[in-house]
């Protein structure tokens, strides 16, 4: 009970290091020139700019930061709901507001690099001064690891909805 007990701190730790990872590095799309990701633009690793409100759909990049944000959040409020109900549950019960908690950070990741996928070519034509050599880039590191984290809560959030409390 104890390894199962530790593996699933690990699984919940590491979850949460890949959402912080994928919301705060700049790599959600990557050329042998640029990067850029959905806080900022750099070109030869020296010329950065930030996204801000004069860019077009400004509004589908603030709903991709906030959505990426809110998962690493609430991925961070389930380890600490898990380690109190840990305590406070009766032996048998389940940890369902670990899980659904834990399951509502697996959307908001879904959520942000689902609509980064969607989006991503009409925010780089729109704002082609930008973006302008982005055009043969691919998805970066960051993004991937969204998609991983995205597994990894979803699994997370089934296994704490099956686990029970037990000696």
């Amino acid at each position: 009970m104890l390894v199962l007990l530790a593996f699933i701190i690990a699984f919940h730790i590491t979850s949460a290091a890949l959402l912080f990872i994928a919301t705060i590095d700049n790599a959600w799309w990557v050329g042998d020139e640029f990067f850029a990701d959905v806080w900022r633009i750099c070109t030869n690793n020296t010329n950065c700019t930030v996204i801000n409100d004069s860019f077009q759909e400004y509004s589908t990049l603030q709903a991709v930061q906030a959505t990426m944000i809110l998962s690493t959040i609430l991925c961070c409020i389930a380890f600490f709901i898990f380690v109190l109900q840990l305590f406070r549950l009766k032996q048998g019960e389940r940890f369902v507001l670990t899980s659904i908690i834990q399951l509502m950070a697996c959307l908001c990741v879904m959520i942000a690099a689902s609509i980064y996928t969607d989006r991503r070519e009409d925010i780089h034509e729109k704002n082609m001064q930008f973006y302008y050599m982005t055009e043969g880039g691919s998805y970066g590191y960051s993004y991937i690891l969204a998609w991983v984290a995205f597994a990894c809560t979803f699994v997370s959030g089934m296994m704490y909805l099956i686990l029970r409390k037990r000696k």
